[in-house]
């Protein structure tokens, strides 16, 4: 059997809302992550007045917020953050709380909610992942916003 390559697809963002929402919590990687988001949304042709940013004040509130975004106006939601690892298992239940609330709010609302929140054992390993060599997730996360949007706009029905 062959190689089989994924069609690589490009997806415009105008004319489309979307809704992003940050953690506060470990904000120096949520501002990056934010920055990269914004910019990509931007290339892809979003309006700023298309964009709404909503900080909360850790990862374990973006679920949440993330899903009236949906439930609103918005096409899409990018959820942002970063889940550092300390010495209690309390990483552990903020990072699976956050996952499936992400997931929940996009089934929910039939829409995407795209997770963008690290989840890392540390700063620096958050950091790499925000814009360091390890490449950039909030980029990422937005531009799967856009592709999602522009996927399910042909398939609704």
């Amino acid at each position: 059997m062959g190689r089989y390559d994924p069609p690589m697809v490009r997806h415009s963002a105008a004319g489309r809302r979307f809704g992003v929402v940050v953690g506060r919590y470990n904000a120096e990687v949520g501002s990056r992550l934010l920055e990269g988001c914004l910019a990509v949304l931007a290339e892809m042709g979003a309006a700023t007045e298309d964009i709404e940013v909503v900080w909360v004040p850790g990862a374990f509130e973006i679920p949440l917020v993330a899903r009236r975004l949906a439930r609103g106006r918005a096409d899409a939601v990018v959820c942002l953050g970063a889940v550092i690892r300390g010495e209690t298992p309390h990483f552990d239940f903020v990072a699976e709380a956050t996952a499936r609330g992400i997931a929940e709010a996009g089934w929910e609302t039939d829409k995407p909610v795209v997770f963008g929140v690290l989840t890392t054992d540390t700063r620096e390993q958050a950091m790499r992942r925000a814009g360091g060599e390890v490449g950039h997730k909030g980029r990422e996360a937005a531009a799967t916003a856009v592709e999602m949007v522009g996927l399910l706009a042909g398939r609704r029905g």
